[in-house]
């Protein structure tokens, strides 16, 4: 079974691209973010933030126990933390960016955040912190710049990279 993680920044496109794929694909879509929360894996809630801290250990247990045992499709799995899916289980590794700051300081100021996680999201995407993780955990990657290209072609470059592979 093909588990494809679509990670990146918040307001990147994950989610768009990652819900058009699974479509196009036939394939099972899970945020995990929501399936985090279904499970309880936390390790804590961060006051400041206002929001509950996965353990990406457990996610990755749990996860894998789920594709193994639950679902026979493909999977699309959607979240910033999608690349710390374990490598042996995740045939392709999807990082959405977005190259035009100011466009992604929109996107994330029209999502209602405070001015600190916008800043820090931005700072994210400055570093490039999903995709260089990504690439360090071993994933086989492809990064698609949302500012340069809609979510179509996003879907048709995966897609093309999927046929790639399967020629190999």
């Amino acid at each position: 079974m093909l588990v494809i993680a679509v990670t990146g920044t918040p307001g990147t496109g994950k989610t768009t691209i990652a819900k058009l794929l699974a479509k196009q694909l036939g394939f099972e879509y899970i945020s995990l973010n929501e399936f985090a929360k279904q499970h309880g894996l936390f390790e804590g809630y961060d006051k400041k933030k206002k929001c509950h801290l996965v353990d990406t250990k457990k996610l990755a247990r749990a996860f894998s126990q789920y594709i193994k045992n639950v679902t026979k499709k493909g999977v699309v799995a959607d979240s910033h933390l999608a690349h710390y899916l374990p490598r042996a289980i995740v045939g392709l590794c999807v990082v959405t960016t977005c190259s035009k700051l100011k466009e992604l300081e929109k996107r994330l100021k029209e999502r209602g955040y405070s001015k600190a996680k916008v800043r820090e999201n931005l700072d994210a995407e400055i570093f490039r912190v999903c995709l260089i993780d990504a690439i360090e955990l071993g994933h086989n990657v492809v990064e698609l710049d949302t500012s340069k290209l809609s979510p179509e072609a996003c879907v048709k470059m995966v897609k093309s990279r999927l046929a790639l592979g399967n020629q190999a």
